[in-house]
């Protein structure tokens, strides 16, 4: 557990986007302070002068900073939570204050993927060598031991308005989990724990593939049957994927996997399905990266899959379909009637 002279110090959260600020509402509500950080002093700023973040009030126990030293050097627990894309960078910049004392819990659901390993041997298929889940990438670019990450049906803007939700804090420590739940748990927010933390990790990320297909089944009005076809199938690549890759299948069945999966494949409030959605209605995948203001990482995360499946010789109908729905090869119309078509394995042959 965190000794009383860690619990006096302030919670650090990396990440002012919509889902780390909502994080930082509710450490603060249970805590005397937050430090939140914003990647640049303007948007520092702004934030501090309007006591917004992503839409949402900033509680007043809430302090907003662009140093990532007074971050490492202040808090001995800290919540990263970037964009995938952004991951590695950030702890190369925030690993010289961090100590085999912090604790690290990360709420990012994405891949990092090493370009540079691949330009070495562009001809090596890509594999688990070349794609790492972001407590690797803590683990790889800190001296941090006590990682865990956050995954669950959390959608944002519901968090925010005090809404019914609950998440899972993953770890192969225990006593990560029972910080996090101490931190972080409320009467609204129920806290689950788990040891699988590479199997919870690949829950968070593969779901984001499901939501995009399932948004495009919103898009064309197919129906809630077909959509409801569309993620029970979707859920059953994700575990013969998430297996392949090193996950654990029971993982899937829980909060972070189910969970996570009916929430952000049925609402306009997860950026993925708003991907999907928009492709159906004629959109170019250009244009809606281009006008969204936060990352939807199922679309990174499809091109790594499409390129993993082929590696393990797992076949991933639903991820390669919409691969090649956004580069062009085929339209929404036409990816469903042959989704529909295809020669699916047995409804559950993972148990």
């Amino acid at each position: 557990m965190v000794s009383k002279s860690t619990s006096d110090k302030p919670i650090g959260v990396v990440g002012a986007g919509s889902f780390g600020t909502a994080v930082s509402n509710i450490l603060a509500e249970k805590n005397k302070k937050v430090l939140l950080y914003a990647r640049t002093p303007q948007r520092a700023q702004e934030i501090n002068d309007s006591r917004k973040s992503a839409g949402q009030q900033l509680h007043e126990r809430i302090e907003i900073t662009n140093d990532l030293e007074k971050i490492g050097r202040q808090c001995d627990v800290i919540f990263p939570i970037v964009p995938s894309a952004n991951f590695r960078s950030m702890m190369k910049e925030l690993s010289p204050y961090l100590r085999p004392y912090h604790i690290l819990i990360h709420g990012t659901k994405g891949f990092d993927l090493n370009v540079n390993l691949r330009k070495i041997d562009p001809t090596n298929p890509l594999s688990r060598e070349h794609v790492r889940t972001m407590s690797e990438v803590i683990k790889e670019e800190s001296s941090v031991v006590r990682i865990g990450c956050l995954a669950g049906p959390n959608l944002a803007r519901e968090i925010s308005e005090k809404k019914p939700a609950a998440t899972v804090i993953a770890s192969h420590f225990d006593e990560v989990i029972k910080v996090g739940q101490n931190l972080l748990k409320t009467d609204r927010f129920l806290i689950y724990g788990s040891n699988d933390l590479i199997g919870i990790e690949l829950c968070g990320i593969l779901k984001n593939i499901i939501a995009v297909g399932a948004g495009t089944i919103n898009g064309l009005e197919l129906g809630e049957n077909a959509k409801a076809l569309f993620i029970s199938r979707g859920l059953v690549e994700m575990v013969h994927i998430g297996t392949a890759l090193g996950g654990n299948a029971q993982a899937f069945l829980g909060l972070a996997g189910v969970g996570d999966l009916v929430a952000t494949s049925s609402s306009s409030l997860s950026r993925n399905f708003t991907v999907g959605n928009r492709l159906a209605k004629g959109e170019s995948i250009d244009e809606i990266i281009e006008s969204m203001e936060e990352v939807a990482e199922g679309v990174k995360t499809i091109d790594i899959i499409n390129e993993l499946s082929r590696t393990y010789d797992v076949r991933c109908p639903i991820t390669e379909t919409l691969h090649r729905i956004i580069k062009k090869e085929m339209s929404v119309g036409d990816a469903h009637r042959y989704l529909m078509k295809f020669p699916l394995r047995a409804e559950i042959d993972f148990l």
